[in-house]
């Protein structure tokens, strides 16, 4: 990924932030011979060492994936950035965001209960914490025939790249205006770049 100094994530904790806070994710790979994408939910395992998921069995993506360097992205919020909003007209449009991209070999899981015990971790990572819904309290049969219908994987981390692109190239004080004119409107993307360019400047003053 092209990463301009001003924008890189250094911190590898903060890249682990965005992976859990947007773990919803596009995981790409090879498949005869030509790249191929999937949009699937993704979980990060305590140690931080891989990526967990699964596929549906239809999807032909699993059928050679095994042992393939893939590139997995996950898309932190993102918005537009109005040249009106500057000091002067001598500027143009642009975009801000997050992303971070995870590169890694994959696993098939062939044993059925570390496929069992990942949507288990899945199912509890976005559940509510008071829900009255439990993967163990599932009719057994009927978990069955639907753990037959996926093909879990796990992803071993290689490597991390996280870009945070939050007008750090421009001056503080339009960083101010951007910041301004982002708060006023009600779309949580762009309350979400708001807050991480307040929590930047901040951080520099």
């Amino acid at each position: 990924m092209y990463i301009p100094e001003h924008f890189v994530i250094k911190e590898v904790t903060a890249a682990y932030n965005v992976i859990q806070e947007n773990s919803f994710a596009t995981l790409f790979s090879m498949h005869n011979g030509v790249p191929f994408a999937t949009h699937l939910p993704l979980t990060l395992n305590k140690d931080k060492t891989h990526l967990y998921g699964h596929f549906a069995r239809p999807n032909p993506q699993w059928k050679d994936i095994q042992n393939q360097q893939v590139l997995t992205v996950f898309h932190g919020p993102h918005c537009y950035i109005s040249p009106s909003w500057y000091e002067t007209n001598k500027a143009v449009p642009t975009w801000n965001y997050v992303t971070v991209h995870v590169y890694g070999k994959v696993e098939l899981l062939e044993d059925e209960q570390e496929l069992v015990s990942s949507l288990n971790d899945m199912v509890l990572k976005y559940e509510a914490p008071d829900t009255s819904y439990r993967l163990q309290d599932v009719d057994a049969e009927y978990f069955s025939g639907l753990s037959k219908g996926v093909q879990g994987f796990k992803i071993k981390i290689e490597k991390i790249e996280g870009k945070a692109k939050l007008s750090q190239n421009h001056s503080s004080h339009r960083q101010e205006l951007v910041i301004k004119q982002l708060e006023q409107i009600p779309f949580t993307d762009e309350q979400q770049i708001a807050s991480l360019m307040k929590a930047n400047l901040d951080q520099n003053v």
